[in-house]
């Protein structure tokens, strides 16, 4: 089949690679209708991870069920299905437990498992036409067949769950004040959950005018960091000492209004833009190595971060990836009864033979390449 393969810093291609084949009872065998490129493929994509060439890239994946083992008893062959991106068993007690970014059997020494991702495990990624599932069962997310909703839908694998996570981590309640860093993908996802949610008023800050223009579309307040210290702005917007929950959706690339990479720039901007006693949702990325990191604490990642701050405003941080299962359910149904629409954040729907130049578009931040689509039966 052919799928997206990681050869290096910058260098990724469409190749001819073996068919995936399940390998145990519980798996199955999806037919990729649609797969995402994430933020996150963006660090294993630019050498900003120890990810090994030859993996194939891809954990925001749906599509139709080809085959299935003999264990799967909930799942058929035509089935409509949406993969969040933890791999998990369903049945460890962090799964049991509804943490199932956390699966302590999927992967050997290391708490989660993902497709197509550095460190997550041994699981395939979906930038293919094929891929398999384990644990079909619990893994598969049933959706209403046909073609409806597919750019919807694909959101589920990963950046909905994410953004909605991100305001669980936060405990965005109604009426509440937030603050979300960071308008990429999964950033405008946080806006978006929080506005869901009830939140009075959402700020969100960023320095690409394109994506703090879609913020300012969904009704949250656009604050561009390049204009002036962030906190200070959306202090001096709500005549007050900060906003009750704050959201990192930027993680440890994050950089200074000067362009000069500063990886727990935005954790401390949060600890002085979120109220005494407030508290923050962090589900930016953060890694414990980074080959190119502005210095050799921050290569090991260790940040600078202002522990005396936030110990004296009294804030709590919630962090890690998202347990998408969590939330793909209750998320896909708001879609169906036409109560969300995250598409709004897609840019562009291309066919997987245009992954390169699409991956070399979104690390530039080209207009229209915020969050594209692969499509493998697509052609150009």
């Amino acid at each position: 089949m052919r799928a997206l393969v990681y050869h290096g810093p910058y260098e990724v291609a469409v190749e001819e690679v073996d068919d995936p084949r399940m390998e145990a009872p519980t798996d199955a065998l999806v037919r990729i209708t649609t797969t995402a490129i994430c933020g996150s493929d963006l660090h294993m994509y630019e050498g900003r991870t120890d990810a090994e060439p030859g993996i194939v890239f891809g954990h925001e994946n749906m599509g139709i069920v080809e085959d299935v083992g003999s264990g799967v008893t909930s799942v058929r062959a035509g089935d409509r299905v949406v993969l969040p991106f933890n791999v998990a068993c369903g049945f460890c007690k962090n799964c049991r437990a509804g943490k199932t970014a956390f699966c302590l059997t999927v992967n050997p020494g290391f708490a989660g498992g993902a497709y197509g991702y550095v460190s997550m495990g041994p699981y395939r990624g979906g930038q293919a036409e094929y891929l398999r599932v384990p644990y079909a069962d619990f893994n598969c997310v049933p959706l209403p067949a046909g073609t409806e909703h597919e750019e919807d839908f694909a959101l589920l694998a990963d950046i909905f769950p994410t953004g909605y996570h991100a305001t669980e981590l936060a405990g965005v309640r109604p009426g509440e004040t937030v603050a979300v860093y960071g308008a990429g993908p999964v950033g405008l996802m946080a806006a978006y959950s929080a506005l869901l949610k009830g939140a009075s008023r959402v700020f969100v800050v960023d320095r690409v005018d394109n994506r703090l223009q879609l913020a300012e579309q969904i009704g949250a307040t656009p604050i561009n960091f390049t204009a002036g210290d962030p906190s200070e702005q959306i202090k001096d917007a709500l005549s007050e000492d900060g906003v009750d929950r704050g959201i990192d959706a930027v993680g440890y690339q994050a950089t200074a209004a000067e362009g000069e990479e500063q990886p727990a720039i935005v954790l401390n901007h949060l600890i002085s833009t979120v109220r005494p006693t407030g508290s923050i949702g962090t589900v930016g990325l953060y890694l414990p190595s980074d080959p190119g990191a502005p210095n050799e604490h921050a290569a090991q990642g260790l940040l600078l971060l202002n522990i005396g701050r936030f110990f004296e405003r009294g804030l709590r941080m919630g962090t890690g990836q998202a347990d998408a299962k969590a939330y793909a359910h209750q998320l896909r149904d708001l879609i169906v009864a036409g109560r969300a629409k995250p598409s709004f954040v897609v840019s562009k729907q291309v066919p997987l033979s245009e992954a390169p130049d699409a991956y070399a578009r979104f690390d530039n931040r080209e207009p229209g390449y915020s969050k594209v689509l692969l499509q493998p039966g697509k052609t150009a």
